[in-house]
């Protein structure tokens, strides 16, 4: 009997058998490869500490205080003149001398105010002798006038005499008394102390005390006065701190130097309704006389004191659309955003009243950078960085981290802001 074979049977037969031992050989290849370590596998590298200056909460006095607008005034100011008229013959006084109440400041030619003062004795002496003469005839009227020899008219009339002749005594001593004051008033002194301003007449000048002009100026600069103005809403406030006592201010110019501290002495009696400012008074030592009359100055008013309030740099505080808050690091080195309240400022410190406690650490620069939960590299305030990440390791120095964050600022800082929001999304 003849075989009978299907036409492609064999071909089949080829190709499954191909298809098993490819089948086979994978299998074989699969289970002898040696199996991968868990360390093998790469890790997602670590996120880099955003770079931040930090500084701690500090309790401290604060004062509380007030600033205005002043001009400095010496305490005393005195225009140096003649009182009579006269030729000037000498002036004493150079120019910025510092003078003592009494000094010689000038003199005037005194020999006119000399006779003058001679002639009122002259008259005196010559009346003083006829008041001799008359009282010599009274006595003698007295005594015919008792034996019936003189008239009582005639007594009159001598006694009259005598009377006249007095007060012609006592205009002359007046007269005396004037031309010994005009002879003073030749030699001109400081009626108070104080230093010399730029002379305005010389030697040989013939000055009048009606003169435009004074022969110089003569302030008085320690201690020296500053006038201010406050607005009137804080009249209240001054009102309570001079009744509890001494209030100190200080002088300040444009640069910020403090020129000088003092005390205010008075409040002006009234309020200007044109400005709806309070004038006040204070006056300064000045013993290195930098407070110099006519200029403008600064003044801080210290009208009270918070006695140990809790205070952060301004720099730490930031304005949200809910309100105030700051960045305060815990102690993992996360930030944490924390909504505050404040309270009075002064200087570059705020007070907080509410919100952070003793010995939390806030961040003054770089909060541009920070999301919620964030890790940092805390610097302090002109310090080195310290790396507050938790578990950073030695293959990743801070100073790498601060080499990158200031490569990128010179290429601008949307690479350090998208570098904040990729480690915010990865630790929460």
């Amino acid at each position: 009997m003849s075989s009978f074979r299907r036409p492609g049977s064999s071909r089949t037969v080829i190709v499954l058998a191909t298809l098993g031992s490819v089948a086979i050989g994978t299998a074989v290849a699969f289970l002898t490869l040696p199996a991968r370590s868990q360390s093998d596998v790469p890790t997602p590298p670590l996120q880099a500490a955003v770079p931040v200056t930090a500084t701690r909460v500090i309790r401290r006095d604060v004062p509380l205080t007030l600033t205005g607008l002043g001009t400095v005034q010496a305490s005393q100011t005195v225009n140096v003149r003649t009182r009579v008229d006269g030729t000037l013959q000498d002036v004493t006084f150079r120019e910025g001398q510092h003078v003592k109440a009494g000094d010689v400041l000038a003199r005037l030619d005194p020999r006119l105010a000399e006779a003058a003062l001679a002639q009122a004795r002259a008259s005196k002496a010559k009346d003083t002798a006829q008041l001799r003469s008359a009282q010599a005839d009274l006595s003698r009227s007295l005594a015919l006038a008792s034996k019936d020899f003189a008239s009582k008219q005639q007594l009159d009339q001598q006694q009259a005499t005598v009377d006249q002749l007095k007060a012609t005594i006592d205009a002359d001593q007046a007269a005396i008394d004037s031309a010994a004051t005009n002879l003073d008033y030749m030699t001109i002194t400081a009626p108070t102390s104080g230093r010399m301003g730029i002379r305005q007449a010389d030697a040989g000048n013939v000055v009048h005390p009606s003169d435009v002009l004074p022969m110089g100026i003569l302030a008085t600069l320690k201690p020296v006065a500053v006038l201010f103005t406050l607005p009137e809403k804080n009249l209240d406030a001054m009102q309570a701190a001079m009744r509890s006592g001494p209030v100190p201010i200080t002088a300040i110019d444009e640069s910020g130097a403090v020129l000088g501290t003092g005390r205010v002495t008075v409040i002006d009696n009234r309020i200007d309704p044109t400005t709806a400012t309070l004038r006040l008074k204070a006056e300064f030592p000045n013993d290195d006389e930098r407070l110099w009359p006519g200029a403008f100055v600064h003044v801080t008013v210290t009208v009270s004191t918070l006695k140990n309030a809790l205070t952060v740099p301004d720099a730490a505080v930031q304005r949200g659309p809910d309100g105030l808050y700051a960045w305060v690091v815990d102690g993992d080195g996360i930030a944490q955003m924390r909504p505050i309240q404040t309270g009075a400022t002064e200087g570059d410190l705020t007070v907080v009243t509410s919100g952070l406690g003793d010995g939390n650490q806030v961040v003054t620069a770089g909060q541009y950078r920070l999301r919620p939960r964030v890790h940092v590299a805390v610097s302090p305030p002109g310090g080195n960085t310290v790396a507050s990440r938790k578990g950073s390791s030695a293959q990743n120095p801070v100073t790498e981290t601060i080499g990158s964050v200031s490569q990128d600022a010179s290429q601008g800082r949307g690479s350090l802001q998208n570098q904040g929001v990729s480690q915010g999304q990865d630790t929460r």
